[in-house]
């Protein structure tokens, strides 16, 4: 077993310590190696692999307090994340998109940072991956920071409300509370990024407009910021009415997870196809997300990788050869 001592500035040991300890309990969790803080020296025991993997973390860490960043357990991630696939932290992190009361966003994994990267230089940036890897959350902080910039004069946040289909009309009050259970975790984004009350006032002047998606059918979308959540609930032709709306001065994301399809078995869905047909045009680019880009809890990331598994040796079930047998088979 490794060992090594680290003697680290006060600063440092603080924002190591974190509220409870937190920032300390994930640097161990996620280096597998026994991290001890005492006073201001911070010791690493493990394989020497892993002790070194820690130290290069720490010293990322110290140079991020160094420039004034605040650490939380996500930062040690992204740190960790960034190192081993041989990319600067420093670079992914201080891509700040947004702030609000003291919270930062920043890409946290390097496809985030190149998902971020591709809204800037896209006119359609389709982002696909599965849940937890930020696509829709750095979406709408993108939306908000170009707002604040002027670079757009509104928001159009819409999903397509598959489970509802006719039933929409028969639930109880007026449009927004019909189809809030769809639209929530564009608005939980928003409360996340913006005070509820300003959040309110852009949805009474329309600045920001959140709506199903059968309601772009028809218009034209110009000087606007829209994105498409849930894409992969909508069909072929859905995605095409969305994607033709499109106006001058705008910018589209659509986002989505092909493995959770909600439409009926033999209804292809729009952003499986959607790869097919508009893959290397001009102006439209294409970010994939995979397990490793997800940033909720650790347990969430396993969950991920648990069902791809699952999904993949149920396909080769399925592709594995069916032994026939003749009638002097027997039984």
């Amino acid at each position: 077993m490794a060992r090594t001592r680290l003697e680290l500035p006060n600063e440092v040991a603080l924002e190591l310590a974190g509220v409870g300890d937190s920032v300390i309990k994930t640097l161990e969790q996620y280096l597998d190696c026994q991290v001890h803080l005492r006073g201001n020296v911070l010791t690493l025991s493990g394989s020497e692999r892993e002790v070194a993997a820690g130290e290069s973390v720490v010293r990322e860490i110290e140079e991020l307090v160094r420039r004034g960043h605040e650490i939380a357990p996500g930062t040690v991630e992204a740190i960790a994340r960034a190192l081993e696939q041989h990319e600067d932290p420093q670079r992914v992190l201080e891509d700040v998109i947004w702030q609000h009361r003291g919270t930062r966003i920043a890409p946290k994994t390097l496809n985030q940072k190149r998902y971020v990267d591709a809204i800037r230089r896209a006119t359609i940036t389709i982002g696909i991956g599965p849940a937890g890897t930020g696509k829709s959350f750095l979406a709408v902080a993108m939306a908000v920071a170009a707002l604040s910039r002027r670079e757009v004069s509104r928001i159009v946040l819409t999903r397509p409300a598959v489970e509802a289909g006719e039933r929409l009309g028969f639930l109880p009050g007026d449009v927004m509370a019909k189809v809030d259970p769809y639209l929530r975790p564009l608005f939980d984004a928003l409360y996340d990024m913006i005070d509820p009350e300003r959040v309110s006032e852009l949805l009474e002047r329309g600045v920001i407009e959140v709506a199903p998606l059968a309601y772009m059918r028809g218009r034209t979308l110009n000087d606007a910021f829209v994105i498409l959540d849930e894409a992969q609930n909508t069909t072929p032709e859905q995605m095409k009415m969305f994607l033709t709306r499109l106006g001058f001065g705008s910018r589209m994301v659509v986002t989505g997870d092909v493995t959770q399809v909600d439409l009926p078995r033999d209804q292809p869905s729009g952003l499986v196809v959607v790869g097919e047909i508009l893959e290397g045009i001009e102006g439209i680019e294409f970010v994939r997300f995979g397990d490793e880009d997800v940033v909720r809890h650790k347990l969430v990331q396993r969950i991920v990788a648990a069902y791809n598994r699952y999904a993949e040796r149920k396909a080769k079930s399925r592709e594995a050869p069916v032994e026939l047998r003749t009638a002097g088979d027997g039984a």
